[in-house]
Order: structure tokens, then C-alpha cells, then sequence
């Protein structure tokens, strides 16, 4: 029972509540509050993956005839059956292959991105027009018409500025799209979204949500646009926005602009803290982690202790 409730509690998380959290309309009002809940239910989802296996584990292994775990298979099929233990196996399996593509994709999307933007730093350093420099060692500016606005983190972190983008802002608006792109920086942003990314890759495609990560990333500006609108005005980053709807950045790196320009600019003109959604959104991102672990993993924990005492 265990194991199917942990299953459940998986599918559901990676399935059905991303869904549904990325249809819903209230996390524009709070978004650090929503980025905290989908922060909690990709790690619930980790957990119960986890958690699932080992229950299986613990049922594999459940007290013989003399109260000793039973360890031998033979003996395994003779007490569950021949088809209760291949459901068991085949789910623990599942989740070793789960656990390991997170693992990997970790490794591998940490990696090949760090690797990109170390490639791509060294460009920008050596092509930057050192003359234009306005505000900032961090600040980076291209010899180019297209426009150009995005972030490089890390521990030698870039905002990078094309003069088609200068030619378009003026002093306000720089500020406001600068201060964007430094509050990617100091928040790390990019982190969250490695995480996502890494979790999207692990799980079956028939299970994981496609919209998690698009969520994910529209809470990340929508919360750079609110440090940008802090520093300047709501009204200059909604120009500053659309003035750089247009402009593009290289993949690892973080733009100022995008698809989601529009939505960003319509959620500027309502920017007002709401204290309830967010209390609300906090609240269940710690049932969310809290309430499956007391229910169900407290009662799995106390039969584990069990087994192993009679081991």
C-alpha cells in the first residue's frame, strides 16, 4: 500500500499538479511565493520516485517464515507470486532508471552549459567595446545593430548589451533592463532552471509535464521584472520591455526579451503585492513536502526498522 500511494504521489506530481499550476492565473501576483511551490512539487516528485522504489524494496523483503527478510527470490516468488514480484521488480527498476537519468542529466545539462557559456564569455570579453562601458564592470557592450540583451551567469558573470539595443532605450530604461538582467544574476535563476530542465529529462515522457519548465521560466522574469521595476518604475521596465520584445540571446544565457514580452507588460500594469495568494502558495509548498512524508513515509520508515531489526 506503501509503494501505491508513493506511485500515485509521483505520477500526480510530475503529471496532473503541473498541469494544472501552469493553467492557473494566480502565480502573476505572487511569484516568488509560485516559484517556491514548483520548487517543492519537483522535489515531492523526486522523493516519492525514490520513496516508491525503496517501499518496493522493503515489500521484496518483507519477514519470512522465521521473522528474518527474506533476501533469497526463490522465496520472494514463492510468498507474493509470480506476478506481484515482476510488478515489484519491474517498478524498482523503473526507479533505479528513473534516479539514474536524473543523475546524468544533472551531470549533463550542468556541464554542456557551463561549457557554452565559458566559450561565449571569452567572445564577448574579447569583442566588447571597452570605450562604451556605462555602469558597471559586469557590463559588456557588442559593436552590433541587432538587438542584444541577455545575462551570463556564473562566477564571472556578464550582462552583454548590443548598441542596437543601446540605440533604442534611453538612460531609464537601460537602467531598468540592466537591473533586470542583474537580478537573473544575484538571484540565480539559471540554477532553478538547470534543475527543471534535468528533471523534465529524467522522468517518462508519459508521465512529465511539458509546461513545468516554460512555467518555471516566465516566474523567473516576471521576478527580475519586479527587482527592475523596484529600482526604476513599473511603467519605464514596461517600455524597456517592448522596446527589446525583439532581442535574442545564445543558448545558456538569459534574455530580457521573448514570447512571454506581452504577458510580462499586461502583469506590470496590475503589480501589486497580494499577501493572501502568496501565505497560500507557501502554505502548500510545505503540505505539499510535509503532509505525504508524515502520512506515508513514517509508517513505510517504522516497517523498514522492523524488517532490519530481525535482519
Amino acid at each position: 500500500m506503501t509503494a501505491l500511494l508513493f506511485g500515485i504521489l509521483t505520477i500526480a506530481l510530475v503529471g496532473p499538479i503541473p498541469q494544472a499550476l501552469s493553467r492557473a492565473t494566480w502565480p502573476m501576483y505572487a511569484p516568488r511565493a509560485a516559484m517556491t511551490l514548483w520548487q517543492a512539487v519537483a522535489l515531492a516528485a523526486v522523493l516519492s520516485a525514490f520513496s516508491t522504489g525503496l517501499a518496493i524494496a522493503a515489500n521484496l523483503l518483507a519477514p519470512g517464515a522465521d521473522g528474518a527478510p527474506t533476501t533469497n527470490p526463490v522465496d520472494e516468488i514463492s510468498r507474493l507470486g509470480w506476478f506481484t514480484w515482476s510488478v515489484y521488480v519491474v517498478i524498482f527498476a523503473l526507479t533505479l532508471v528513473v534516479g539514474a537519468r536524473l543523475m546524468y542529466a544533472i551531470v549533463r545539462v550542468g556541464y554542456r552549459t557551463r561549457a557554452r557559456r565559458n566559450v561565449h564569455r571569452s567572445m564577448i570579453d574579447l569583442v566588447d567595446r571597452v570605450d562604451m562601458h556605462r555602469d558597471g564592470r559586469d557590463i559588456r557592450i557588442l559593436d552590433v545593430t541587432a538587438p542584444l540583451a541577455y545575462c551570463l551567469p556564473g562566477l564571472r558573470r556578464r550582462v552583454v548589451l548590443s548598441e542596437g539595443v543601446l540605440s533604442r532605450l534611453d538612460h531609464d530604461e537601460l537602467s531598468a533592463v540592466i537591473e533586470h538582467e542583474r537580478a537573473h544574476l544575484r538571484a540565480r535563476h539559471d540554477l532553478v532552471l538547470e534543475a527543471f530542465i534535468a528533471l523534465h529529462a529524467a522522468f517518462p515522457r508519459f508521465v512529465r509535464s511539458r509546461s513545468a519548465l516554460g512555467s518555471v521560466e516566465l516566474l523567473a522574469e516576471a521576478l527580475a521584472d519586479d527587482q527592475a521595476a523596484r529600482a526604476t518604475a513599473p511603467t519605464t521596465v514596461g517600455r524597456a520591455l517592448v522596446a527589446c520584445a525583439d532581442a535574442t540571446a545564445p543558448r545558456g544565457a538569459m534574455a530580457v526579451g521573448g514570447p512571454t514580452t506581452l504577458i510580462r507588460v499586461r502583469r506590470l500594469s496590475y503589480l501589486r503585492p497580494v499577501p493572501l495568494i502568496s501565505a497560500t502558495a507557501y502554505t502548500m509548498a510545505v503540505a505539499i513536502l510535509v503532509v505525504p512524508t508524515l502520512a506515508v513515509a513514517i509508517p513505510w520508515l517504522t516497517e523498514l526498522n522492523r524488517l532490519l531489526s530481525h535482519a
